[in-house]
Parts: C-alpha cells; structure tokens; sequence
C-alpha cells in the first residue's frame, strides 16, 4: 500500500508539474499515424502474455523464448495487411534485470548484419536479442518465401523497445528488399554518441548504442520508417541526460496530453526536440511508462484474442 501511495503521490506531483509545461504544446497527428501506433501498442502488450493465441486477432506464427537471457515475444502474420510483426516483451523477470545492466559497449555484431561501421550496442540488448535472432530470422524467412511482398514490423514496450530497435536493424539487413518498420514504446532506446566504450561504462549508462548505432538505425530503415513513442512523463527513454552523451534515433511521437488522441501526439523534429519528451525532467520509471495509447500495458488479455 506505501508504494501505491508512492507512486500516486509521484504522479500528482510530476503530473502536475508536465501539466504545466504541456498546456501550450502544440501538436496533432493524422488519424491513420495515430492508429497505427495504437495499434503496434497493442501487440507489444501482447508480448508480456504467458501465450498470445492469436495477437490483434491474427495468425500466431510462432511464440519464441530464450529461458538464459529470458528473451520473449511472438512472431504474427496479418494476412489482411500483408505483414509480418515481431514483439518482443519488456522487462519481467529478474534475468531482465541482469539484460538490463549488462552497460557496456560492444561492437554490434548480429547474424547476417555486415558492414556496420563503428556502430557499438549495450552489451546486455545486444545478448539479449542474438540469443533469439537465429529463430526469429529463419521463422521470418520462411514466412515471405510462402507470403512474397509482406512487410515486417518490429515492436516493443521498455526492454523490448531496447530489442526491437536491435531486431529492426537486423531484419533490415537480412531482408534487405523488404520494407521494414520499428515502433517502441517507452523505450531504452536513448543512443550514446560518446566515442570511449569505456567511459561510457564508468559514467554507467545502459542504452543502446553509439552515435555510429543510431546513424546506421537510420540510413538502413529509413527515418519515415521509425516511431519511437514517449507517453506524457514517462522517465525512462529521458533519464539520461544528454549533458553525458547521449541521444535518441528520430522519430519521437510524444503524447503530450491526456487524454489519449491524435490532437494530444505530437511528432517531433530530428532527435532530439527541446519541445518534445525531452522538456519534461525525467523521474525515472514512473505510472506514464505503465500506459501507452490508453493501452495498459500487459493487463488487456483481448489483445491476444480479437481486435
């Protein structure tokens, strides 16, 4: 009970102050970019279900799972929009907790990714998907040899965020032909441009990757083909400042207000926009990262039913 009173006495107050700075945000999103990120918002929540029968009411191709890292999520198919969407789930257990610290940079290295330049990765994102990249590359393969012309989506909610910007770039650079698609949602997805590995890791800063990361996130996607969504005050993608380094890939679409809607999301310039998520002081992991779209993340068991 103290640390529901906690939580609820934070949100009043951080609220309360983002309320303030928010009021002459201005903003607003089409009605189709909106739903698409409710809808990706969606299948990541799905991501964090024991089994997520049939996400959004598709075709489950197959649930995957790594029980070292404890890597999870599910690979779907929607015939109707021709697509292939990989979810990967958010911190759960405490083999989490250890992907989470696992800080350091490391060259990225993935299978069947070249020529990545001086791109480096957070060790712990990085283990974390290559302990799964195998299955779900051969699982994706096999999907367009038998649906040609599909694309592929890859999506997450907080640690999975973090694993599904690794897992866009790596399915872009396996299936290079095919569009490819990234939305996270309160994501760790802040990207370090400091040139030392290994200061990085003293300052102790774990995201995930280098400014080499980042640009090579960019040119292979396609900024139009990234959403990187930031609910209201949500601390984590902002509890580094960028005073150590660090930096975020475009596009952030930030939910400025509530309630959740297309006039209350704006999307944001390059990235980082002073104007955006980026204004708000970070409380670290707070109620806002919880919620995202009016989607309360992992409590909707229908999101792996019907839709």
């Amino acid at each position: 009970m103290r640390v529901i009173a906690l939580l609820v006495t934070l949100y009043l107050v951080v609220g309360s102050l983002a309320t303030s700075l928010l009021a002459s945000c201005g903003g607003g999103i089409s009605q189709s970019t909106y739903d698409e990120l409710v809808r990706y918002t969606k299948y990541s929540s799905g991501a964090y279900h024991l089994v997520c029968l049939k996400p959004l009411g598709n075709h489950l191709v197959q649930s995957f799972t790594d029980i070292i890292t404890d890597t999870q999520g599910y690979i779907a198919r929607d015939d109707t929009r021709k697509e292939i969407v990989v979810a990967f789930r958010g911190s759960q257990q405490i083999a989490n907790v250890f992907t989470d610290a696992a800080i350091m940079l490391t060259p990225f290295q993935s299978p069947g990714v070249d020529d990545v330049g001086d791109a480096y990765v957070h060790l712990g994102f990085l283990t974390a998907y290559n302990s799964v990249a195998s299955n779900v590359i051969s699982v994706v393969k096999k999907q367009l040899e038998i649906h040609p012309g599909y694309s592929i989506v890859s999506t997450g909610h907080s640690l999975g965020a973090s694993i599904a910007s690794i897992g866009g770039l790596s399915l872009k650079a396996n299936f290079p032909n095919v569009t490819v698609k990234m939305y996270t949602f309160g994501g760790f997805v802040r990207l370090a441009v400091l040139s030392n590995p290994l200061k990085s890791l003293r300052q102790g800063q774990p995201r995930t990757g280098n400014s080499g990361y980042a640009t090579l996130v960019e040119e292979m996607l396609g900024i139009s083909n990234i959403f990187r969504a930031v609910h209201t005050f949500d601390g984590v993608p902002t509890i580094i400042h960028q005073r150590l380094g660090y930096r975020h890939h475009a596009t952030e679409f930030w939910q400025f207000k509530e309630p959740s809607s297309r006039a209350h999301v704006k999307q944001c310039v390059d990235a980082e926009d002073p104007s955006c998520s980026n204004s708000i002081i970070s409380s670290g992991i707070n109620i806002a990262h919880v919620t995202y779209f009016g989607q309360a993340m992992s409590l909707d068991p229908t999101v792996c039913l019907w839709q």
